[in-house]
């Protein structure tokens, strides 16, 4: 049985590089044919590795995104500005209810209450001035919690965060970005160091590793530039900077003086203005983020939040929720149906090439048949020719594969160069690719090496 299957083998190979031989031997005699015949091929197999280097790089930026935004993350943000509603005539006229807005005991009753919630931290975010040895520069003193780093995760290049010593004392000291770090301790180690934000001395615990973001990418995901921001313990905000749930006699004095000034000026200029709507803004947090434990049940905790949140307000709704990653688990499906009409169309290309491979293929069996019956006189069989006309359409399909792989390639990163979307070529889809033009080739020459080898050899020799 071994030997039986050794001779067989055997065979094959045997008839197999006869064929290979014969087949680059016929191409070579009609090498611009051969070659213009496979650049439907060409043309397909490099629509599927750009297509798939696409489908790779969005992914690959989603799961970025994903990473900066914070896996299972639930974002809620305050309103300030109510919508506009219709008047009413008088007596109809309903008095406004009153709203805590959002607090950080919002968050701590979150936590409490709600099983699925991990973590939460609030977050407040003061526009104020960084001053250090004569340098001074316009940034944002942020208000955290300790857990608000690992759930936007941000690392530590060096130092440590808040101890709980420090949080429950409300001390003075910080942690800064990496810009922060390169802009005003350029030759030092800022830990340990005093740095003045705002009517404040700060000292520098914690700097954060840096990380890349985009203007663009900031932008459209909502979120700000970590290197460029100082964190304080949110203890430490409210009770040396700001808490918006406290009303001074200092608050009261600024609003009149705010007052006075937008009165005299007419129109107000854009401070003026942010004054306003500092003043109209009665929460004490900016954002609160929720880190729910499992991503199965981010959906239905959400709506959870909504409710508690909105009993809490007084039914008020002077919130938004919003869940990162359904948005981008949303734009991950746009992406896909982007990226199946691309295959759609990449695989109508590649049907148009095995379509002039089968033409071409049909049209060399009439030119050569008079080769086929000379063949099957000498002692060639079925087999055989059946085997050569195959070797010709797939080495056909496999160098139009070949190349369309390297204008693939060329393709992806002039997609990414000039039209900034990412891309990604992976050995996976240069092994799809090449699978699918060997695939092509043996799927449409089939037909005409098949119609070769049922050639009668009498009817072939007397063929002029």
């Amino acid at each position: 049985m071994t030997g039986t299957t050794g001779g067989r083998w055997r065979e094959f190979s045997a008839i197999a590089m006869f064929a290979l031989r014969a087949g680059v031997e016929a191409l070579s005699h009609n090498a611009l044919r051969a070659g213009l015949t496979s650049l439907g091929i060409l043309f397909g197999v490099a629509s599927v590795i750009a297509m798939l280097a696409i489908g790779r790089g969005a992914e690959q930026e989603i799961l970025e995104q994903m990473r900066l935004l914070g896996s299972n993350n639930i974002i809620v943000k305050p309103i300030v500005e109510q919508k506009e509603e219709a008047a009413q005539a008088a007596g109809e006229k309903q008095p406004r209810r009153w709203t805590p807005g959002l607090t950080a005991r919002d968050g701590e009753s979150v936590k409490r209450i709600i099983p699925e919630v991990e973590h939460t931290s609030g977050e407040i975010v003061l526009n104020t001035l960084i001053t250090r040895e004569g340098r001074r520069r316009s940034g944002k003193l942020v208000g955290v919690d300790t857990a608000y780093f690992s759930l936007l995760n941000l690392d530590l290049a060096s130092g440590h965060l808040f101890t709980p010593s420090q949080i429950a004392g409300a001390r003075p000291v910080a942690i800064i970005g990496a810009g922060v770090k390169a802009r005003f301790f350029t030759t030092e180690d800022p830990i340990g160091r005093r740095i003045k934000v705002g009517d404040n001395w700060l000292t520098v615990v914690g700097v954060l590793a840096d990380r890349a973001l985009s203007e663009q990418t900031a932008q459209r995901l909502g979120i700000r530039d970590a290197n460029l921001d100082v964190y304080v313990p949110m203890s430490t905000m409210l009770l040396r900077y700001r808490d918006r749930a406290r009303l001074s006699a200092r608050d009261i004095e600024q609003a009149a003086r705010d007052g006075e000034v937008v009165f005299v000026a007419a129109g107000g200029s854009q401070e003026d203005a942010e004054r306003q709507a500092e003043r109209r803004n009665y929460h004490q947090l900016d954002r609160l983020i929720v880190r729910v434990r499992e991503a199965e049940a981010v959906t239905n905790t959400a709506e959870v939040l909504r409710r508690m949140l909105e009993r809490r307000h007084n039914s008020v709704v002077d919130f938004e929720i919003s869940v990162p990653e359904e948005l981008l688990r949303q734009e991950q499906r746009t992406r896909t149906i982007f990226n199946l009409v691309l295959g759609a169309i990449a695989s109508i290309s590649l049907v148009v090439g095995g379509i002039g491979i089968m033409n071409i293929m049909l049209a060399s069996v009439l030119e050569r048949i008079r080769e086929i019956g000379v063949r099957r006189a000498l002692g060639a069989t079925q087999r055989e020719i059946l085997a050569q006309f195959l070797a010709e359409a797939i080495l056909i399909s496999l160098a139009g594969g070949i190349a369309g792989i390297l204008v693939g390639g060329g393709l992806s990163f002039a997609i990414e160069r000039f039209a900034d979307i990412k891309t990604i070529v992976s050995a996976m889809s240069v092994i799809v690719a090449f699978g699918v033009s060997i695939t092509v080739g043996l799927v449409f020459g089939i037909l005409p090496a098949w119609r070769a080898a049922r050639q009668d050899p009498v009817v072939c020799l007397r063929y002029e």
